[in-house]
């Protein structure tokens, strides 16, 4: 019986020192043992291991691929137009035994710091090296390659491969935007003025054009008018030279017949003449004489 007490808290304290050396590495994870803060062993594969327990200690470390967007950052290109700029960054721990030295014990977040000041230094010397056009255009992946160029090359001693980097946003500050934009606005009043000078001009243009047009069809009007009458008068006066040279006294009496018309209309007009004056000689003669 107390032999059988004697054994029972040392089979415990196996058991639990057998369960403490196992341990288990998934799949989407790399793993250190570590003595005494020392690297012993390397755990990348998935499966059961091992390690000395109360001694060694085992550390895991995601092997996905990462995401790090980087805070807004102002950037000088060439021409001294000034932008801001975010980035966002794709990375993997590629060699754990690199990135526990480079980065000890605060593990991710210490990494994703050095990380960011890694980016942010590339960001500012491809974008300082080009003209503003250049990082605001479509097409930027020359200049996202050579930021992520820079960025593995430097990331290398963290133990750190960078994968991908992409500018997700170049837009001016916040303080030049109104200057911007009112720039804009007087560039296209200044542009809507000149068409609409050009407009007039045209208009102008085309009203004295038009002027002129009626101008020529009128006179023309006009001038064939008198033509017409000066024919339709010739005419007129060669028929009644025509009629007067045929029988003379009847062209006398178709004008007396006239006088008589245009005189004798009842209006509100006074004639005083004698009863035997010539203007009556067709009236008073029943023979026409």
């Amino acid at each position: 019986m107390n032999r059988s007490t004697l054994l029972l808290p040392i089979v415990v304290v196996l058991v639990a020192l057998g369960l403490s050396s196992i341990f288990i590495v998934d799949e989407r994870e790399k793993a250190l043992v570590l003595q005494f803060g020392q690297v012993k062993a390397v755990k990348e594969d998935p499966g059961l291991s091992f390690k000395l327990p109360l001694i060694q200690d085992v550390v895991r470390y995601d092997d996905r691929i990462l995401g790090l967007p980087t805070q807004p950052l102002e950037v000088t290109p060439l021409d001294d137009r000034r932008l801001v700029v975010d980035a966002f960054a794709r990375w993997r721990i590629d060699n754990v035994v690199t990135f526990r030295e480079a980065v000890g014990a605060e593990g991710l977040r210490a990494a994703q710091g050095r990380l960011d000041r890694i980016l942010n230094a590339a960001i500012r010397e491809v974008l300082g090296s080009v003209p503003s056009t250049t990082v605001l255009s479509d097409d930027r992946t020359p200049l996202m390659n050579r930021i992520r160029d820079i960025a593995r090359t430097q990331a290398r001693a963290l133990g750190i491969e960078v994968i991908d980097v992409r500018l997700t946003r170049t837009d001016l500050p916040e303080q030049n935007l109104a200057a911007t934009f009112a720039r804009m606005r007087a560039e296209r009043e200044r542009e809507a003025a000149d068409e609409i000078a050009r407009g007039n001009e045209a208009a102008q243009r085309v009203r004295a054009s038009a002027d002129r047009t009626v101008v020529e069809l009128v006179s023309d009007s006009r001038r064939q008018s008198e033509v017409i009458r000066g024919e339709a008068d010739a005419e007129r006066n060669a028929i009644y030279a025509e009629a007067f040279g045929r029988d003379p006294e009847f062209f006398a009496f178709t004008r007396s017949l006239t006088s008589y018309e245009r005189a004798l209309r009842g209006e509100n007009s006074s004639m005083v003449m004698a009863p035997d004056s010539e203007f009556f000689d067709y009236l008073k003669n029943d023979q026409g004489r």
